[in-house]
């Protein structure tokens, strides 16, 4: 296997190949998915893969010129078989070899990409993965982190206004029914919309753990040092999942198990330090 040479940049910015599977990612979650790609480096390169003649596809139409993303039409040659899968495949291991992108970025809930994130982390890439909370575990792991776009909806939704209050209507006269009147038919009730989904119950084991592997002989751990340890053991813990936006939020909002302290001065810089309680 030939190695890879580390790609150099003037700016200092990390280079992204940002790859879109369209037949299992949702176009609604475009502007939060690139404000994270952003906290990561830039999105040198940003294509999407399907068949866009499909009706199916008709919302990612829609957003791909306001974003700048390249379409990469593939045509379904046999029913039931996935052509945009090997469309992707080869233009990530094209851009791969060209040696001029620090980390990838795959958007899909497809486990078939299993094996394409493990061999671009082979050759020294970053794999930066994006898809649903039905996205097999499989692939989850085989990347350096994946996100929930869950997540990244759940952001974008802002809370709608209160609806003013309505005064009651005036009730309108009983009136009794003829005998010859046909009885008026019943309406069934409208099913209640789906409430979304809460935070998640906290991993207590897993960070009590992640402290314990960073913590010095008194029991602190560097906050940044315990979050880097999180998503190598789980590439796709994430604060946002468990309520709070940052890890140290998400710490304080549990005092009977964790303590947060921030430390040193302006002059030598600040540091958070958590410890386990029980």
């Amino acid at each position: 296997m030939t190695t890879r040479s580390k790609p150099v940049h003037d700016d200092g910015q990390r280079r992204l190949a940002v790859l879109i599977d369209a037949d299992n990612a949702q176009a609604s979650v475009i502007e939060g998915l690139l404000a994270e790609v952003a906290k990561y480096g830039l999105a040198s390169v940003k294509r999407i893969y399907g068949d866009f003649t499909s009706q199916q596809l008709g919302q990612w139409k829609k957003v791909l010129l306001k974003h700048s993303i390249s379409p990469v039409q593939q045509f379904a040659y046999t029913v039931g078989k996935n052509a945009t899968d090997s469309s992707l495949i080869i233009d990530a291991m094209d851009l791969m070899y060209t040696g001029r992108f620090d980390g990838m970025c795959l958007v899909t809930s497809d486990s078939d990409f299993t094996r394409l994130a493990q061999r671009l982390r082979e050759e020294g890439l970053t794999v930066y993965g994006f898809g649903e909370r039905k996205t097999p575990d499989a692939f989850v792991q085989a990347c350096d982190k994946f996100v929930y776009t869950e997540v990244l909806r759940a952001e974008e939704a802002a809370p709608a206004p209160p609806k003013p209050a309505q005064k009651p209507a005036k009730k309108a006269a009983a009136k009794v029914p003829q005998a010859s009147a046909k009885p008026a038919a019943v309406t069934a009730p409208a099913a209640p919309a789906p409430k979304p989904a809460g935070p998640l119950p906290l991993p207590l084991d897993l960070i009590r753990q992640a402290i314990e592997e960073a913590s010095d002989d008194e029991g602190w751990a560097h906050l940044g040092t315990m979050g880097s340890y999180l998503n190598k053991v789980r590439p796709d813990f994430d604060p946002r999942l468990y309520g709070q936006k940052k890890l140290s939020d998400l710490l304080r909002q549990h005092p009977r198990h964790f303590k947060v302290e921030e430390r040193g001065s302006s002059a030598t810089g600040k540091v958070l330090l958590v410890r386990a309680l029980d």
